[in-house]
């Protein structure tokens, strides 16, 4: 387990301690499987992201402050330049990058996802995390599966679907696919 991973749980664990809430009204509050969320919290299995944004919102922080520790404050707009999106590892098959991270209480979190190639002759892995997402492709073909069903994306095309539903993505091809994700 990365410091980063311990630094996120810890922060979790402060944040329900302060709220005086327990795992399980966690859970049913957020709709999360509560053998999952142990899971998550002991530290045998990454929170995934979309879980990240609905704990923050439920808390009423930024996922930036949850996830590295320090608040945004911009309020107006924010501008992240080329390559200076910081990166969220959260699993081994994607990268994310966050990419309004200076943002203050933002509505959605837009991010920047590679999904490796490496991961094409393995099965999807599928989360669900409650809320909507939308994923624009950019490069390369995607393999999309939500509620059981299986669409290939290529570049341009775009997907929009209710995140509490099992979902999950992997590269085709044998090259990378970069795609826009916005969690709602």
């Amino acid at each position: 387990m990365t410091d980063e991973t311990k630094d996120i749980i810890a922060r979790v664990k402060v944040l329900r301690e302060i709220a005086e809430i327990s795992r399980e009204d966690l859970c049913r509050k957020l709709g999360f499987n509560s053998t999952e969320y142990i899971q998550w919290e002991e530290g045998e299995k990454d929170f995934p992201i979309g879980a990240l944004v609905e704990i923050a919102a439920h808390f009423k922080i930024d996922l930036t402050e949850l996830v590295n520790g320090r608040p945004s404050r911009l309020t107006t707009y924010c501008i992240t330049r080329a390559a200076n999106a910081p990166e969220v590892s959260r699993r081994p098959m994607y990268a994310y990058w966050n990419l309004a991270y200076k943002f203050h209480n933002k509505r959605g979190e837009p991010f920047l996802v590679e999904a490796n190639p490496e991961t094409e002759n393995k099965p999807i892995n599928l989360n669900t995390h409650p809320g909507h997402e939308f994923d624009y492709v950019l490069e390369g073909r995607l393999l999309m599966s939500v509620a059981g069903h299986e669409e290939e994306l290529r570049p341009g095309d775009c997907i929009y679907y209710d995140s509490n539903e099992p979902h999950g993505m992997k590269a085709l091809g044998g090259s990378r696919a970069r795609f826009l994700a916005i969690i709602m």
